[in-house]
This record gives structure tokens, C-alpha cells and sequence, in this order.
């Protein structure tokens, strides 16, 4: 921690200017982004880790600021998700790889990977993780596998956050299903990735360290959850009933006997190593009524935000279930991604 002021640190980051709707998929776009003022509140959490904070919005102009700053820059944040294509989270790691920045979180292979679910399923099962048999729709008009039985779900191939994926997106037959196909394909110019709707229990893993360390798991209590709202993680209970719900929907830790918990930590840390993570992430998976996991997504970076922004952000909650406050966490992830790279803290 010596001289530790006189370090830089370039914070990495993209800025939410609107709040999503679940009825205007342009609002969508920006899911995966923070509001100015969580931004505020971690450059300042990251200031009283030691840093000095240099804080660089994610976007064209990333590059120039830093390539001007990077001979000063001690490490990068990365909690930043793109704004252009297909590949966007994938851009900041590969400017910091091309000017040589060490910098916290996932190579640019893996980025990429892990935000075109089909791919990342591809690679999941060809490494004999559990996840969903799927189908990959380009145009909309390609026939259903008979493989998939109803009800299924329709998701964009490439968004984060519960983009596009709302109570609409569980179909129960085909007219619903093409109309929810030609609906995503329309608003996110992407193709659409169909699987089943599974019905039982969901968890959400974070991961920290090289090899990880799995914290607490989270699971959503659905049984609390409005009746019009379907038992999942949609753009509707992420975006607005759990931050305005005065219920404990997120149980952590979750209720689990610990031969099944070993098995979740244990899927988790395949798809970890099957993917090339670093440093940190969250897995989220889907049960279905036997109690057979899958996995549904990898979140690279996950949400961090503040507790005194939001008493939900998944990470923050399942650190503080292992006793780790807020600042404790950011430290315990920048010396990770030191450790990496041989650098002091």
C-alpha cells in the first residue's frame, strides 16, 4: 500500500442516460450501463482504496485518453461493456492489451464469448457443462427443432442485463413464438436464442480470484413475486420489483444442502475454467423441477454497485454475506488482477 496516492487508477466505465423499459426496447440499449451518479459513488470508493481514480467513459474516445494517460496508469478498472457491435465488450480489454495496461477482469476472447450466448454455450457443452439445448434464429423463419418443446424462451443472442428478455419472452406455441422472434430481431437487429422455459429454482454465483473463490449464492424467492410476473429473472423483476419490493426476494445465502451447493460451486468453476475467466464474475443458472442445473449466463463484468446506491446489486450482497464491505471487495478484486500481472498492492 505504499505510496499508494501516487498510483493511477483508470476507471473504466459506461454511463446510463436512460432507465429501461420493458415496453421501448431502445430504453434497453443501455441495461448493461450505470447512472452518473453510481459512477460518482465508485470513483469515490475507489479513491478511498488508495487510488488516484482517473475515470474514462467507455467510448470512441477512450482510446486517445488512454493512450495519453497510459504511461501513468498503475491499472485499470474494467467495468466497462462496449457501446458499438456485436463484440463491444470485447473492445476495452483488446485498447488496454494493444497499450500494454495490466487491467482487472477477462481477456478480450473471453469478453466476447460470454456475451454471444449461443457461442458460450457452444463451448460450454463442448466442455461438458450443463447448459440448455438451444436454437439459434437468424431470420425468424427457420423451423423449430422438434427437439424444443414449449413453453420455450426468446432471448436476444447478444444482451446483458435482461435486455429484451421480459415476461412476453416465455412462449407457450408457435404463433407466440414467432411474434416474440420477429419482436427481437426488430428492436436489438440481432439474432434470437430460443431454449426452454425452465420452472424451478434460480441462483446467481459470483466468483473472485485466480483460481476463484465462490461467494454466497443468491436465489430469488419467485414464490413472493406478483402473480402476473413469471417465476424468472426478467427485465420487469431485476429492473422494478426488486429494487421497489419491501419483501426479502433475494435470499442469501440460499437454502441448500451442502452436497447440492458443491454441485452448483462445482458447475461454476467449469464454466469458469471452460470459459478463461479472470479475476471475477457471476454465473447465474436455472433449475429445472428435478433440480437439475443449468447454465444461463456469465455476467463479465457483474454489477457492483454501492450499498448506498442499491441494497441488491447481486455481488456487493453476497460479499457482505461473507463479511466482506463494499471497499474490502474492490481491493480484494484489484489485488487479484495485480497478483496476475506481479504488481505490488
Amino acid at each position: 500500500m505504499s505510496n499508494m496516492k501516487k498510483r493511477t487508477l483508470a476507471f473504466l466505465h459506461n454511463v446510463r442516460h436512460t432507465y429501461p423499459d420493458p415496453n421501448d426496447p431502445k430504453s434497453q440499449l443501455e441495461t448493461d450501463f450505470d447512472d452518473p451518479e453510481t459512477i460518482r459513488k465508485m470513483t469515490e470508493h475507489l479513491e478511498n482504496c488508495g487510488f488516484n481514480v482517473l475515470p474514462i467513459e467507455a467510448d470512441e474516445y477512450a482510446y486517445e485518453k488512454l493512450f495519453e494517460k497510459r504511461k501513468q496508469i498503475f491499472l485499470a478498472f474494467n467495468f466497462s461493456e462496449g457501446i458499438y457491435g456485436n463484440d463491444r465488450y470485447a473492445h476495452v480489454p483488446a485498447i488496454l492489451e494493444m497499450l500494454r495496461i495490466p487491467y482487472t477482469g477477462s481477456t478480450p476472447l473471453t469478453q466476447a464469448l460470454v456475451l454471444h450466448k449461443s457461442k458460450m454455450k457452444e463451448v460450454l457443452i463442448a466442455n461438458g457443462v450443463p447448459t440448455l439445448p438451444f436454437q439459434l434464429f437468424e431470420t425468424g423463419k427457420e423451423s423449430l427443432k422438434k427437439s424444443l418443446h414449449f413453453p420455450l424462451i426468446v432471448k436476444p443472442v447478444g444482451q446483458g442485463s435482461s435486455a429484451g428478455i421480459t415476461n412476453k419472452s416465455v412462449v407457450n406455441d408457435e404463433p407466440a413464438l414467432r411474434r416474440q422472434i420477429a419482436w427481437v430481431i426488430k428492436a436489438f437487429h440481432e439474432p434470437v436464442l430460443v431454449e426452454r422455459f425452465l420452472k424451478g429454482r434460480e441462483f446467481s454465483v459470483p466468483l473472485i480470484g485466480n483460481p476463484p473463490e465462490v461467494l454466497p449464492i443468491i436465489e430469488p424467492d419467485h414464490s413472493l413475486l406478483p402473480k402476473n410476473y413469471l417465476p424468472f429473472d426478467s427485465l420487469e423483476v431485476k429492473w422494478f420489483f426488486e429494487e421497489e419490493s419491501s419483501v426479502n426476494y433475494l435470499r442469501c445465502p440460499a437454502d441448500l444442502a451442502s452436497s447440492y451447493r458443491k454441485k452448483i460451486e462445482s458447475i461454476c468453476v467449469d464454466t469458469w475454467n471452460a470459459l478463461g475467466i479472470r479475476d471475477w464474475c457471476r454465473i447465474d443458472l436455472k433449475c429445472d423441477m428435478k433440480g437439475n442445473a443449468y447454465v444461463l449466463d456469465v455476467n463479465t463484468p457483474a454489477g457492483l454497485l454501492p450499498p448506498s446506491i442499491s441494497t441488491t446489486s447481486y455481488f456487493p450482497r453476497a460479499a457482505r454475506a461473507a463479511g466482506i464491505q463494499y471497499e474490502d471487495l474492490l481491493k480484494k478484486l484489484i489485488r487479484t488482477a495485480c497478483k496476475r500481472y506481479g504488481l505490488d498492492f
